[in-house]
């Protein structure tokens, strides 16, 4: 069993967000932000998240106007819903842009990075300290604020401070400050670091280099230095900016990462020219460097299932709870959930298109919407269950028609789409004619967000949970050990020969977490599997053992 630290909280209770982040420029004002707020009560979650941009919020140096801020927490209690605010200062998607107009028209006081042939990027320097302290006395201004406005009632529960750090357009800063950090020594602080750890990709960065105990960046880490002391340098001052702000009003803080396919493939970051992103290969150094960052949190673009998993292993750490802060709902995300006790998750990527112009849900983003309902639907059993190994992710992959499961006491077999049974008889809310369409029925063509996913709860030995859609659940008790065992034949079928249930019941979870049966289910319905669709909520199975 894995002890769970829930990083967000609502009044001491732990909390799981699953949000929607709006566009870019989605939290000027309400006219901006309405329709982010719209879209997360379509698909029931219970969190927006929205971006605050220090251009906005000092106009003028030392001149604070939070009016927006305002807005976004007078609308987040309108609708209902929780907020995460995105700190768009130093850093966004590795560049400059959102900085007050007093910043970039002055690059004397506020120091630009600068490419290896001198020049200037749009990009403030790390190593800057006017940079540094204009970031954090806006932070902080803004963390009193929110103190000030809602500490009560808590409708605020995190800040992502900046947005995907990293220096775009050259492999490190050039800056004359730079240059004097490059050519010194290596922190004593990372050297004692790296020989705690022992291990992991920093580690072997510098044992490659000749494990070095002093010396200047490039004699300690040889090539890969420019990467390591970007990140170092980058991490340390986005450390000071959260340590500013929670010395104000200590809310949960999270850096987020651009982890693109080209980026998690390219482990040289000459190759992508931006340097300091805290990919894994330098996450080390990020959380060695930012104690006051709860997390450092991967924004994941992609679902291949190799690199999906590889990424979740990178960044759950005991150290770094995994939390998805820019992420398309993918089936995948049921296995982070399960497999790497995912904290909470924020739909990115289209989210604004799953309102119709008449603000009811477009229907052709059913289907993501379907992935998202179903995680909400339970969130009371991921709070509860994981980290006990009873979270199980139902996942059709390519070409998959069916998923084993070893369970505690039971055999458990999911069949996606119909299988050898030619008709499922649902009940008359989901009757689809006599049988799956092909494109549903044969997974090798059914386009991804349509595949079969959710969730299995094995509460107790002969209680489960099922959460999804386009799959069906047939239990059997575990034979007896060898010996008793009855012989098989290649014909028998575990379709026909199911476990007996007490009872299977369509439900819901209410606020103080007790599941309220909506709809009981008779006829025999495991002759046929458990089906569950992502419009019933949960379906509660309780076994005759």
């Amino acid at each position: 069993m894995k002890l769970i630290r829930r990083v967000f909280t609502v009044h001491g209770k732990p909390f799981y967000p699953v949000c929607g982040q709006s566009y870019n420029d989605g939290g000027y004002n309400d006219k901006e932000s309405e329709i982010c707020f719209k879209a997360v009560k379509l698909f029931n979650g219970n969190t927006a998240v929205i971006p605050v941009y220090w251009l906005q919020v000092e106009p003028e140096e030392g001149k604070f106007d939070f009016t927006g801020v305002d807005d976004l927490i007078a609308s987040a209690r309108r609708h209902g819903v929780k907020l995460i605010l995105l700190w768009f200062a130093t850093w966004k998607n590795g560049n400059m842009d959102y900085t007050p107009k007093w910043v970039k028209q002055n690059p004397q006081r506020f120091k630009r990075a600068l490419s290896p042939i001198g020049n200037e990027l749009w990009v403030l320097s790390s190593y800057c300290k006017a940079n540094l302290e204009a970031d954090k006395k806006a932070f902080s201004a803004l963390c009193r604020h929110l103190k000030e406005k809602d500490s009560a009632e808590q409708t605020i529960i995190g800040i992502q401070v900046e947005n995907e750090p990293a220096v775009n357009g050259t492999d490190r800063d050039y800056s004359p400050e730079a240059q004097t950090i490059f050519n010194g020594p290596v922190p004593a602080k990372l050297i004692k670091a790296m020989k705690a750890a022992g291990k992991g990709p920093v580690y072997d960065i510098w044992q490659r280099a000749g494990g070095k105990e002093r010396g200047t960046w490039l004699e300690v880490f040889d090539w890969p230095a420019r990467d390591v002391v970007t990140s170092w340098s980058i991490a340390t001052y986005i450390d000071k900016v959260a340590q500013a702000g929670k010395a104000v009003y200590n809310l949960p803080m999270y850096i987020n990462v651009a982890v693109g396919v080209s980026s998690w493939h390219t482990p040289m970051p000459d190759e992508i020219f931006t340097s300091g992103n805290p990919l894994p290969k330098v996450l080390d150094v990020y959380k060695w460097f930012t104690p006051h960052v709860d997390m450092i949190a991967p924004d994941v673009e992609y679902n291949d299932s190799m690199a999906y998993d590889a990424l979740c292993a990178a960044y759950s750490r005991d150290d770094n709870p995994l939390f998805f802060p820019e992420t398309p709902p993918t089936t995948h995300l049921f296995s982070a959930i399960a497999d790497y006790n995912l904290q909470g998750y924020s739909w990115m990527g289209g989210l604004e298109t799953i309102v119709a112009e008449d603000g009811s849900l477009n229907p052709a983003m059913q289907e993501p919407v379907n992935t998202v309902r179903c995680i909400v639907s339970a969130i009371p059993l991921l709070l509860k269950y994981q980290g006990t190994g009873k979270i199980h992710a139902i996942i059709q992959e390519e070409y998959m028609p069916q998923q084993w499961l070893d369970l505690d006491g039971y055999i458990g077999r999911v069949q996606f789409g119909v299988g050898r049974v030619p008709f499922v008889n649902k009940d008359w809310r989901h009757k689809k004619g006599e049988g799956m369409p092909k494109e549903q029925a044969d997974s090798d063509v059914k386009p991804e967000y349509k595949r079969g996913r959710g969730l299995l709860i094995q509460a107790n030995k002969d209680e489960f949970y099922l959460v999804g859609t386009g799959w069906r659940l047939f239990l059997r008790a575990k034979y007896a050990p060898a010996g008793n065992r009855p012989l098989l034949t290649f014909h028998d079928d575990f379709t026909f020969t199911p476990g007996r249930h007490l009872s299977i019941e369509e439900g819901h979870f209410d606020k103080n977490g007790k599941f309220i049966i909506d709809r009981e289910r008779n006829k025999d319905p495991m002759s046929q599997g458990a089906w569950v669709e992502a419009d019933i909520g949960v379906l509660r199975i309780i076994m005759c053992n």
